[in-house]
């Protein structure tokens, strides 16, 4: 399916490119998630109408995750989970536990899917690097430290 992109696409494109994409991926994720539409003559036609306010959008949607990661970038994240006495945690400590302490530490907009962890989830106290993607050309290195709480 060829679609329009109305915002950058980690891996796919920028805006306004017409990328041809898999049909699943396009009405699945996608244009239900508003970063493509359709690519038809009236659609390209609206586009181009368009282009000017799309691109300050996504230079607003820019400037605000720029600014939110100057603010979040190096942030050392403390989470304490129930573990044993040699250190494993009983249970995991996940990307939404993260995304969740960071909200409540104050950044907001943080969602689950943003936070990338390249080893999968926490299963023993320490502490690890965590990446979190707050816009495609924005990535910012968290660090999580995770304690034990003896039962």
């Amino acid at each position: 399916m060829q679609v329009i992109l109305l915002e950058k696409v980690v891996n796919l494109g920028n805006l306004g490119e017409v990328v041809r994409v898999r049909d699943g991926y396009a009405r699945n994720f996608l244009i239900p998630q508003k970063k493509a539409r359709r690519a038809t003559d009236a659609a390209l036609k609206e586009f181009e109408a368009r282009r000017a306010e799309l691109e300050k959008i996504q230079a607003e949607k820019l400037a605000a995750a720029q600014a939110l990661g100057e603010r979040v970038n190096g942030y050392q994240l403390k989470i304490v989970q129930k573990a044993g006495v040699d250190g494993r945690l009983f249970g995991s400590v996940t990307n939404a536990d993260i995304a969740e302490g960071l909200k409540k530490a104050g950044f907001e907009g943080i969602e689950k899917a943003q936070v990338r962890m390249a080893n999968g989830q926490l299963k023993a106290v320490g502490e690890y690097p965590v990446q979190v993607a707050l816009h495609a050309d924005v990535l910012v290195d968290v660090t999580v430290l995770v304690e034990g709480e003896l039962s």
